[in-house]
């Protein structure tokens, strides 16, 4: 038999390849080795049935917390994302150059779920809440140390993420970004800020990025983000958006609303990536998981197919591995996410806190809306194999 494992008669949605038609997808060695219509299941040792269903390339996301039980938002991995369609996951800056040792051996390297990280550019990581910002002592934020780190774990490591609030950095946001600028230029990778409440204006942050460089809880609800008085985009991002700075969702606990979401994509900014910020103040609500937080796009009027591209071809290329993760492309990684487009209604929530105000900033109010459509994750391919933990419990 020539596939492992072959998917059948499902709608690939593959943006990647332009591809939105009902279509087989085998798997081979860990890999994609055909997409075609009515491959025999004679031809493959496994055979699942997905008619009526969608099949995307494994979802990626961009912002998750995976360190559990060293650093305070993190999550274990594999229940919350490979078991829920998700087959690589971004850490966004849980662990620094002082504590990422320990999270490469105890979690990444023993997850089912595909992980890398962005370094935090404080060596500490994020282990003090909201009591103790990483970056209030800037003897925290070593660029050599942070590039050292990064060299002898390359396979990981694809950035740095810098927390620029005043709630992590209080005055320091414009020199940690600039030693996270310095730490990426030398690691050849992205950095990622995450933003609201910072002591700099935002438009004057955005101008010191690079392309490709990326700014998480862009539609939050504080007034300092990406929405004026106006209610339209502040011409500094739109200019940032043109230079090829990627504007993210990072939903979280209090990152994302759907005014300011909406006000967004109505003035010709929609979003450049679809992330979750999954973290232990985000599962229970309002973010649940990534399936949940694409639906909500969807209810903003974002077409599937955009959806789609958003957590998969988009949010590889930002990482700069279009050509074996987020496509379902011959030959790339075996990763695939099987969903089902559910009809009916469906309360959708931005954040569970109904504060107006967050420290000196306006917050918008918590909106609730009821979806007529959602994605609800079915099955998981993961590595050529159909995603079954259970199995290995009884090995």
């Amino acid at each position: 038999m020539p596939y492992d494992l072959a998917v059948r008669g499902g709608t690939v949605i593959d943006p990647s390849q332009g591809l939105h038609a009902e279509m087989d997808v085998a798997f081979a060695n860990g890999k994609v080795a055909a997409v075609r219509p009515k491959i025999p299941a004679a031809e493959a040792r496994e055979v699942v049935d997905a008619s009526g269903l969608l099949v995307t390339p494994g979802l990626i996301d961009l912002h998750a917390h995976a360190y559990w039980g060293a650093s305070d938002p993190g999550l274990p991995p594999d229940p919350v994302n490979v078991a829920k369609g998700v087959t690589t996951a971004v850490d966004a800056g849980s662990a620094g150059a002082r504590t990422f040792p320990a999270f490469r051996k105890w979690i990444i390297e023993r997850s089912d779920t595909r992980l890398f990280a962005l370094l935090n550019i404080s060596s500490m990581g994020m282990v003090g809440g909201n009591h103790i910002g990483e970056l209030e002592d800037m003897r925290w934020a070593d660029v050599d140390e942070a590039v050292e780190s990064w060299r002898g774990n390359k396979r990981y490591v694809l950035g740095i993420k810098a927390r620029l609030g005043r709630v992590q950095a209080l005055e320091n946001d414009v020199e940690a970004l600039k030693r996270s600028l310095e730490a990426a230029e030398a690691m050849g990778g992205f950095v990622m800020i995450h933003v609201g409440n910072t002591a700099t204006p935002l438009e004057e942050l955005c101008k010191m990025l690079r392309p490709g460089d990326v700014v998480t809880h862009s539609f939050g609800g504080f007034e300092d983000v990406l929405i004026d008085e106006s209610g339209k985009v502040r011409d500094g991002f739109k200019e940032a958006a043109r230079r090829g700075v990627v504007f993210d969702v990072g939903h979280g606990g209090g990152g994302f609303s759907f005014t300011n979401a909406e006000r967004a994509i109505a003035d010709g900014l929609p979003p450049g990536n679809i992330s979750t910020d999954l973290h232990q103040g985000s599962i229970g609500g309002p973010v649940f998981d990534m399936v949940t937080t694409m639906s909500k796009f969807l209810y903003l009027g974002l077409s599937l197919d955009e959806v789609v591209r958003l957590t998969t071809q988009s949010t590889a290329a930002i990482m700069g591995m279009g050509d074996t993760l987020g496509t379902l492309a011959v030959g790339a990684a075996g990763d695939a996410t099987i969903l089902r487009l559910a009809e009916g209604r469906f309360p959708l929530v931005d954040r569970v806190s109904t504060s107006l105000r967050f420290q000196n900033l306006k917050w918008e109010a918590p909106v609730r809306v009821e979806a007529r459509q959602r994605l609800e994750h079915v099955d998981t391919v993961r590595g050529g194999s159909m995603y079954r933990p259970w199995l290995d419990w009884n090995a």
